[in-house]
């Protein structure tokens, strides 16, 4: 494994042309390139849980009379935040814009979301969620933490203000970008949290 220098600079399009090449992810934040920390058996598995269930629901879905495209994408994907300046990967991330075509990112996401780990969870409520809302075609923000079975849905309503709704355990979360139902039980699905695992 080849050893990098604590800070990485580069200019954007240098970024979207070396990025791809690394073993690794790196998130990019105003010229800097910030490595990806890795994630918990937990916070993989609510990830699997949360693109498995949307994949399910959204394939092949009518809107009317056509067919509508809504993609799902997980992880290994990244989100051009702000042209230039910034580029993220979300946990989970939904398009349903015919206008995203780049092979190698999204641009116009409906739906976000990030499973909270305690090296991220500061960025994820903070300034990634201040630069996300910057979207105009995001309607809904999601976090899900992963010590306890609770989800925070942040919804855009019809003034373009944010609403906060809190989901638990045995609430079903209905998620109106794409208008899909989850049972909260479902996305913990084989999580173990760690007051259980204390326990045993």
């Amino acid at each position: 494994m080849v050893t990098l220098p604590d800070r990485i600079l580069m200019s954007a399009e240098e970024y979207l042309v070396w990025e791809p090449t690394q073993e690794e992810r790196y998130e990019y934040w105003d010229g800097e390139v910030v490595a990806m920390s890795g994630g918990t058996r937990n916070h993989n598995r609510v990830c699997l849980n949360f693109f498995k269930l949307l994949d399910d629901a959204l394939a092949d879905v009518y809107d009317g009379l056509r067919l509508r495209t809504c993609e799902v994408y997980i992880v290994d994907v990244k989100m051009q935040v702000e042209p230039g300046q910034k580029y993220f990967y979300p946990d989970v991330v939904v398009t349903c814009d015919e206008r995203d075509t780049d092979p190698q990112l999204i641009q116009f996401p409906c739906l976000i979301i990030e499973v909270l780990s305690p090296s991220t969870e500061a960025a994820d409520r903070g300034k990634k969620f201040a630069k996300y809302r910057q979207s105009s075609t995001l309607q809904e923000y999601v976090l899900v933490q992963v010590a306890q079975p609770v989800v925070e849905v942040f919804r855009r309503n019809e003034q373009g203000k944010w609403v906060l709704s809190e989901y638990n355990l045995g609430d079903i979360l209905r998620l109106e970008s794409v208008d899909v139902k989850i049972a909260i039980a479902n996305l913990y699905r084989q999580v173990q949290f760690e007051t259980e695992a204390t326990e045993n």
